[in-house]
C-alpha cells in the first residue's frame, strides 16, 4: 500500500493523487506540512518538501519523481504515449506548466495568497518573464482537447493544479488573467477535466480541507 504524504492545498500533490486515482491504485494519505523538521520526515524528504511516499522499497520524494515512478509501476490505464518521442513530448509540457509558469508566479503568492508584499520591481520582472513564457507554452500546448493531444496524460494532472493558481496570482496581482489575456481558454479546458472523478475528488477535499482551515482560524481568532 502506498502512502502519500503532504496536504491538499498543495497542487504538487494534488498532481500525485490524481495520477494514483486515475491509475486505480489503493493508497491512504498522510497530512504533513511544508517544511517539517522531524528526523522522520527529513528521512523520506531531505528538503522537507511535500509530497511524498512511502513504499514498501522505503520513500521517494519529488513529484515528477513520483508520478513517473507509478507509470512505470502500473502501466495501466496508461498516462503516458506509447512512444518515446510522446513521452518526452508529455514531459516537455509539465516542465513549462510547472517551471516556467507556476514556479514563476509562485513568486506572487505571499501577497496574491497570504497578505504580504511583493515589491515593484519583482512584480514587474515576474510580469515581463510571464508574457515571454506563456506565449512559449501556447506554442507547445495543443488542447485537443487534452494538453498533449487526444488523450489524457501526466501532463493534464500538471495543468488541472496548476494553471488555475497562475491565472488566479496574475489576476490579483497585475488586475489581469494572463492566461486568459494571451487567449488560453484555460476555464474551458479546466472545465473538462472536472468531468473526471480524479478531478472531482481532488478538488472537493482540497475545499473541504479549505473550509476546515478558515473555520478553525475564526474559531482561534474569537478565543
Amino acid at each position: 500500500m502506498i502512502t502519500l504524504s503532504g496536504f491538499t492545498l498543495s497542487n504538487y500533490y494534488n498532481k500525485v493523487k490524481m495520477v494514483l486515482i486515475e491509475k486505480g491504485m489503493p493508497f491512504v494519505e498522510e497530512r504533513c506540512a511544508m517544511g517539517e523538521v522531524s528526523e522522520e520526515h527529513l528521512m523520506c524528504s531531505p528538503l522537507g518538501k511535500v509530497p511524498y511516499i512511502r513504499t514498501a522499497h522505503g520513500s521517494l520524494c519529488e513529484s515528477a519523481v513520483i508520478v513517473e515512478y507509478l507509470e512505470a509501476l502500473q502501466p495501466e490505464p496508461a498516462l503516458m504515449p506509447a512512444d518515446i518521442w510522446g513521452q518526452a513530448k508529455v514531459r516537455e509540457l509539465v516542465t513549462f506548466v510547472e517551471l516556467h509558469l507556476e514556479l514563476v508566479v509562485r513568486e506572487l503568492y505571499p501577497e496574491a495568497f497570504f497578505g504580504g508584499k511583493v515589491n515593484d520591481g519583482n512584480k514587474a520582472r515576474i510580469q515581463k518573464l510571464l508574457a515571454r513564457n506563456i506565449a512559449a507554452f501556447q506554442r507547445l500546448a495543443r488542447f485537443d482537447p487534452y494538453l498533449a493531444g487526444p488523450n489524457f496524460t501526466i501532463a493534464d494532472c500538471a495543468a488541472y493544479v496548476s494553471l488555475p493558481l497562475v491565472a488566479l496570482g496574475t489576476k490579483v496581482i497585475y488586475g489581469t488573467d494572463m492566461l486568459q489575456a494571451a487567449g488560453i481558454d484555460w476555464k474551458g479546458y479546466i472545465k473538462l477535466i472536472d468531468q473526471r472523478p480524479s478531478a472531482q475528488q481532488v478538488t472537493a477535499d482540497r475545499k473541504a480541507d479549505q473550509a476546515a482551515s478558515i473555520a478553525a482560524r475564526a474559531a482561534a481568532a474569537a478565543n
